[in-house]
């Protein structure tokens, strides 16, 4: 399965959130914020098939972290979310670099879902 990277400063829902993705078989690696992230995937090189990551965390933002591995690891699927509307419209701007954008609050359906969507795009 793949190798995810999840930056989430809540740390019920980032626990949540891994526990989630580790059940269907992937290799979770869980931070508490982008920059911490950020030091994870540069440390790491290519060993992130997808990273999701909240768009409001103190230190570095999600859009930030999302900008700077577009820019340094571009074959790894990005994928934001966030419960702030006013987020939703800062990363609206993203499309050609992130795979979508999750609401909060979602189910553990729906970040199922869009986990198998952005990796799946993210081959192609």
């Amino acid at each position: 399965m793949a190798r995810i990277l999840i930056a989430e400063d809540e740390p019920s829902l980032r626990s949540l959130v891994a526990r989630a993705l580790e059940m269907d078989g992937h290799k979770v690696t869980a931070t508490a914020d982008g920059a911490e992230a950020l030091d994870a995937i540069n440390r790491a090189s290519d060993a992130f098939d997808l990273v999701l990551a909240d768009i409001k965390m103190p230190i570095m933002d999600g859009i930030a972290l999302a900008l700077a591995v577009a820019r340094d690891h571009p074959k790894v699927a990005i994928l934001l979310m966030t419960g702030y509307a006013d987020q939703r419209e800062r990363a609206s701007g993203l499309e050609g670099l992130v795979h979508g954008l999750i609401a909060k609050p979602f189910t553990v359906a729906d970040i199922r879902f869009a986990v198998a969507a952005a990796l799946v795009s993210g081959k192609k």
